[in-house]
């Protein structure tokens, strides 16, 4: 199965968060799926880290940190295209964070689940996945 990462749920990964039980990361390990990260996702977490409402446990750049565990867990990156925006007009307006309006009209464009435990993208017609 094709999984995209909501942004938290990347960051607890890679910085190996007890918030993701075991039964999650038996799946996000599970060799049957793939793991996608979103541009969107770097561009939420970099934005957040430049104004100061997240730390980075890395010195140096905070995309550089994320691009490189990015690659270092295997996670496949999903660029952002025009289909993908289209979704936007026709989502109803449940979620105000566009960061995650976006990730779902992803997840919609390209038929993959997300895995989030966001209780506001559950009311999106799209898979949700949190163990």
């Amino acid at each position: 199965m094709n999984l995209l990462l909501d942004t938290c749920t990347f960051l607890w990964l890679i910085w190996d968060e007890p918030k993701i039980r075991p039964a999650m990361r038996e799946r996000l390990t599970d060799p049957g799926n793939r793991l996608f990260l979103s541009t969107i996702s770097l561009w939420e977490a970099t934005a957040k880290f430049a104004a100061g409402r997240l730390e980075v446990r890395a010195s140096g750049s905070a995309w550089r940190h994320f691009v490189e565990q990015r690659e270092a867990h295997e996670i496949e990156p999903l660029l952002l295209g025009d289909a993908s925006v289209g979704h936007v007009e026709t989502l109803p307006f449940i979620h105000k964070d566009p960061f995650d309006r976006l990730l779902i009209c992803q997840a919609i464009e390209h038929g993959m689940g997300i895995v989030t435990p966001d209780d506001h993208i559950r009311r999106y017609p799209v898979k949700t996945i949190w163990d």
